[in-house]
């Protein structure tokens, strides 16, 4: 009997220790945060349950990086969005699974059979599994510490592939920053600190720690409750300006395209407004200034029909920037300039935008700045800032938050802006210095408000009209005035061939253009001097203010390039009228060649003796960077790297091989188009074999000379050349080696110069596998410094 009752004594309490614990019992000493997800913080044992009452049903996960590296290199900025997905948590006995679903491919179908094969043809993404600590009813508690205390955002893999050095997450210094870890009816946000330690193997991550090998950065997470219906997707048209999302309909009737592209815009309808939030931490007046310039969207969409249908103001005190149902524009700091971003979150289901979120460099500004103080020379007493460069860094602040937060209203580049009367503000526009006689000015270095091809692009991506025809309508209007879009594939390359479409240019015509830039830079620099920096600066500063300066042609020379061996064209639907693709006159073509070699003249490139004198080595305390010229010279500043720099952005351009590919075709299309033979032979006329100038500008000569016989040897070399460009070029070196051998008098820089390419040319012909010239110098950094662009 008593065997018996011990036997029942132990069974119960047996099954009273394998009976799981409700949500209440194992969260007693736990505080609660309720929200869309429920969170549990045990301040004991450091840990942060969820509980889960949300089944195989979908939401929106988002990782984001809250505080940064302050390093353009590595791209690891404060307030960064990471990847998005769709979720869902589901369950197998102890289980827990977090899966990622895939929209990339899908079906549209309503049979189940068909949407079931769909589904299992692809796979999808297991991210996270939990084990079950509790649970109450159909809902269970998880511990979701291991998940929240990880390197979500792939910090250390980034710095990894950047070669900085080795990184793996140190648990006993992460923790969760709970001031910014809070639950919401729709959304849940958990934010964590989080640590790397290793070894850095560069000079990137020393720059921006206080310990190189202990980078600690805070990451956030989001769970948050999907957009409801109502939501109207709208086909995508390349012509439109707006951003695609692709995906494939696997229930696409066979006669029709199973790809298919949906535009990415914000939810709007009428009386509607999209609202956008500011950075509190943006100081004035640059807060004002970005206030305004992203206002400026009001004026498309009150164009398109809603009034008041966008509007921008400072993100409510308290509020968290990572929280997704702010539109923010975020202002953030870093060691170097860099680029400003326009991302957001995006549904994947349908391209609906749920969060704009802008990243804007402070940095930028500070290098308008820089140009202006180049234009201007403005420091006549040394002390005294004129009001017209601190208005010149604002102009360009309200663009670039215009631009930005463009994109994050789903449009894209649209490059043919400058061309078209400063159409758009998400172009990348370059000042417009004017000249009051031989005084430069900057008073209209910027366009003022929203363009005219942003107000299309608006009111095609955002009518609430379904009719195609109308929408069509909207765009062959546009393009009847001479509005067209073209984008970073038109853009960017260097071999691109849109005559219309560039980075960093100004002008209704690029040759144009360049030639009246030519003029004012030749006035920039003949005024350079002290005036350039303030008292007390060092000399040696004055190379930081010269750089900019020196090289203010180097975007607008670019996009002179692109009408030699170019092509007008658009993104031309059948049936839309536009203008298929048109080579560029033979003629404009011929100009375009004879502006670009007006950068490369001697007297262009030659910096003013009054200017050398005032040039010293860098200061103490005042290093060189990779901002300032290339230099053969040591310590002392050297015109001639800052000659070849310049001339190496030239001669790269008129010898790339797409472009001499291109001329070739064309002129066996065309005889009356420059030919490849003829582009070389007037680059060597006004190089090689152009008479020698005195003094200094024989050297810059000289040097202009090396860099051509440099891109020549490459074009012949170049695999990606057709046949053709490379023989011509091969015969351009033949004959030039002929010629220098012949013409070997003069005087005995000469006579080195021409016996020094003689040999070089014939030990190419020899053995082209190696150029034996050396690679000109790169340029300073034109653009903002990074790997990314936007």
């Amino acid at each position: 009997m008593r065997s018996l009752i011990a036997f029942v004594a132990l069974s119960l309490c047996l099954a009273a220790q394998t009976k799981p614990k409700t949500i209440s019992e194992a969260t007693s000493s736990a505080r609660k945060m309720p929200g869309y997800f429920n969170l549990y913080w045990d301040e004991r044992a450091g840990k942060m349950f969820i509980e889960v009452d949300k089944f195989g049903q979908e939401f929106l996960y988002q990782e984001s990086m809250a505080d940064g590296m302050g390093s353009n290199d590595l791209g690891l900025d404060r307030n960064q969005l990471g990847a998005t997905a769709i979720v869902r948590f589901d369950r197998s006995g102890p289980r827990v699974l977090l899966t990622q679903v895939n929209y990339n491919f899908r079906t549209s179908a309503t049979d189940p059979d068909q949407r079931r094969a769909a589904r299992e043809s692809f796979a999808q993404s297991v991210l996270w599994g939990f084990e079950v600590q509790a649970e109450d009813h159909g809902r269970v508690l998880i511990d979701a510490t291991p998940f929240f205390l990880r390197d979500s955002h792939g910090i250390g893999q980034r710095i990894q592939q950047a070669k900085q050095g080795s990184y793996k997450l140190d648990p006993t210094r992460c923790a969760f920053a709970l001031e910014r870890t809070k639950a919401f009816p729709k959304n849940t946000e958990v934010e964590t600190i989080i640590t790397l330690t290793g070894e850095p193997s560069g000079a990137w991550v020393a720059a921006v720690t206080p310990d190189p090998n202990s980078i600690t950065v805070h990451e956030h997470h989001s769970f948050v409750e999907l957009p409801g219906p109502g939501y109207v997707t709208r086909e995508f048209d390349p012509r439109s300006g707006f951003f695609p999302m692709e995906y494939m309909d696997a229930a696409t009737p066979i006669d029709q395209h199973v790809e298919k592209r949906v535009i990415s815009r914000h939810r709007l309808t009428k009386g509607g407004t999209i609202t956008y939030y500011l950075d509190r931490g943006a100081p004035e007046p640059i807060r004002s200034a970005l206030l305004e310039g992203a206002g400026w969207w009001n004026q498309a969409f009150e164009a398109a029909g809603f009034p008041n249908g966008f509007k921008i103001e400072l993100l409510p005190e308290g509020a968290d920037p990572m929280d997704l149902r702010y539109n923010v524009i975020n202002w953030v700091h870093r060691a170097t300039r860099g680029w400003s971003y326009g991302a957001g979150v995006t549904d994947p289901r349908t391209g609906e935008i749920i969060k704009g979120h802008v990243t804007l460099g402070s940095g930028r500004v500070r290098q308008d700045f820089l140009i202006a103080v180049g234009v201007l020379a403005p420091y006549e007493d040394g002390r005294i800032v004129p009001q017209e460069m601190t208005q010149m860094g604002l102009a360009r602040l309200r663009q670039l938050a215009a631009h930005e937060v463009g994109h994050t209203l789903g449009l894209a580049h649209a490059y043919a802006g400058s061309v078209q009367g400063r159409s758009s503000v998400m172009d990348y526009p370059n000042p417009v210095i004017d000249l009051d006689g031989n005084v430069p000015n900057v008073r209209n270095a910027y366009a003022t408000g929203i363009g005219e091809w942003d107000k299309v692009s608006i009111a095609w991506g955002y009518s609430e009209s379904t009719d195609r025809t109308a929408l069509d309508k909207i765009i062959t209007d546009a393009a009847h005035r001479g509005l067209i879009f073209l984008t970073d594939q038109d853009a960017r390359p260097e071999g691109s061939l849109s005559p219309i479409a560039h980075l960093w240019d100004s002008g209704n015509n690029a040759i144009d253009e360049l030639e009246r830039l030519m003029k004012v830079r030749e006035r920039m620099l003949a005024r350079f001097g002290e005036r350039n920096i303030r008292n007390d600066e060092p000399f040696s500063s004055l190379e930081d203010v010269l750089v900019p300066a020196y090289l203010i042609h180097r975007y607008q020379t670019e996009a002179a390039s692109k009408s030699l061996g170019g092509a007008s064209y658009t993104n031309a639907l059948r049936g839309d009228g536009q203008k298929i693709i048109e080579i560029v006159a033979p003629a404009e073509q011929r100009r375009a060649l004879n502006a670009l070699l007006l950068t490369i003249k001697p007297q262009a490139l030659t910096l003013p003796q009054h200017l050398l004198d005032l040039i010293p080595p860098p200061a103490f305390g005042f290093n060189r960077t990779r901002e300032d010229f290339p230099r053969h010279t040591g310590l002392a500043f050297d015109p001639l790297g800052a000659a070849e720099a310049a001339s190496n952005i030239t001669v790269g351009l008129i010898l790339n091989p797409e472009r001499a590919s291109r001329l070739v075709d064309y002129a066996a299309r065309n005889p009356k188009n420059p030919s490849l033979t003829e582009v070389i032979k007037t680059l060597l006329s006004a190089t090689w074999d152009a008479p020698v100038p005195p003094g200094l500008e024989a050297e810059v000569q000289r040097t202009v000379d090396n860099v051509v016989l440099y891109h020549l040897m490459a074009l012949a070399s170049n695999q990606s050349a057709t046949t053709q460009a490379r023989e011509i070029a091969w015969q351009a070196l033949s004959d030039l080696g002929k010629r220098v051998d012949r013409t070997a008098g003069g005087d005995a820089p000469t006579v080195a110069h021409h016996l020094f390419a003689k040999q070089r040319i014939e030990r190419f012909l020899r053995d082209p596998k190696e150029i034996p010239m050396p690679k000109p110098a790169d340029p300073p950094p034109g653009q903002p410094i990074g790997s990314d662009w936007n």
